[in-house]
């Protein structure tokens, strides 16, 4: 039986999911993985069935919100939601002006994340090990490809959303990433700033769709081959690391919709090198305390949700 703390629990979770899905690098589904509810939201999501559909349009709603475990996924969709619609010109103001004690933070958060759920591994094998090395390897590529131009039109719109949404339930994959390698990232979220129902309607049915197919295919591995699953998923979380990296050198810029320059392509660099090619301070000290605070803070939702659950 629910109590109003876990109500209040899980909706923060969701708002945190919200947080890490607007940021280009990080996963909201490193988010569920982190705070212990990305198996229950896996199975959630995959039993809006044949089975739930008939309970629907029979009317037998009581039915197939049990069915579908619909309070857990209102509350928790709730807190995306609030957090994508509070937190998107937050996100954007950091990525623009804060950007290295950004990208410090979530890097901290997905290392000591990788490594916590690394715990959950009863049996190491080789194949663990070998999955490991090829989810690194993945999300190390793709975190490298750049952006492209793509279709303005509203059908892309759709597909862009069934790709990216099936990156934000995978760890260490960013459907955010995947969005400005599409070439959707800034249009959409200016629909979300604008309020754009069209847009957002059109995104909104290309991630449900995605999501309904791919949430099936995890679920089925974590069933079978859990400890191999949970080594590739961890892979991909340390891989993204790639993108996460605070310095950067700008390869080659573009034009956004306000006609404003942005960085296109850019390059990982060492920090004592950035103020040489940059002209900016490199900013260890804040880069290494917003890293720490990445680890503490994943620590202490790991102890809080830990004490909880006990109680």
């Amino acid at each position: 039986m629910y109590k109003l703390k876990d109500y209040i629990l899980l909706f923060l979770k969701g708002m945190s999911m919200g947080a890490a899905d607007l940021v280009p690098g990080v996963s909201g589904g490193s988010i569920a993985l982190i705070t212990g509810i990305y198996e229950r939201l896996l199975n959630s999501i995959k039993s809006i069935d044949k089975t739930a559909l008939k309970l629907f349009f029979r009317f037998r709603v009581q039915d197939f919100w049990k069915h579908i475990d619909g309070r857990f996924l209102a509350i928790l969709f709730l807190g995306i939601l609030t957090s994508i619609f509070t937190l998107s010109k937050l996100i954007s103001f950091l990525i623009d002006n804060y950007p290295i004690p950004l990208w410090s933070f979530f890097s901290g958060l997905i290392v000591i994340s990788a490594l916590i759920i690394l715990r959950d591994i009863s049996r190491w094998s080789w194949g663990v090990i070998i999955a490991i090395l090829i989810g690194t390897v993945i999300a190390y590529l793709i975190t490298g490809l750049p952006p492209t131009s793509t279709p303005d039109a509203l059908w892309f719109v759709f597909i862009a959303g069934a790709i990216a949404i099936c990156a934000m339930i995978l760890p260490g994959i960013s459907g955010s990433f995947l969005l400005l390698i599409l070439g959707q990232y800034e249009r959409v979220l200016n629909a979300v700033n604008q309020k754009d129902i069209i847009t957002l309607g059109v995104f909104a049915i290309g991630c449900i769709i995605g999501l309904l197919s791919f949430s099936r295919l995890i679920s089925w591995l974590l069933k079978h081959y859990q400890a191999v699953t949970i080594g590739l998923l961890s892979g991909f979380m340390l891989g993204s690391i790639n993108k996460l990296w605070p310095w950067k050198e700008v390869i080659s810029y573009r034009l956004d919709s306000k006609g404003l320059q942005q960085p296109f392509i850019t390059e990982n660099i060492l920090p004592h090198r950035y103020l040489e090619i940059t002209g900016e301070e490199s900013l260890i000290l804040y880069a290494a305390l917003a890293f720490s605070f990445g680890i503490f803070l994943v620590l202490g939702i790991e102890r809080t949700a830990y004490y909880i659950n006990r109680k």
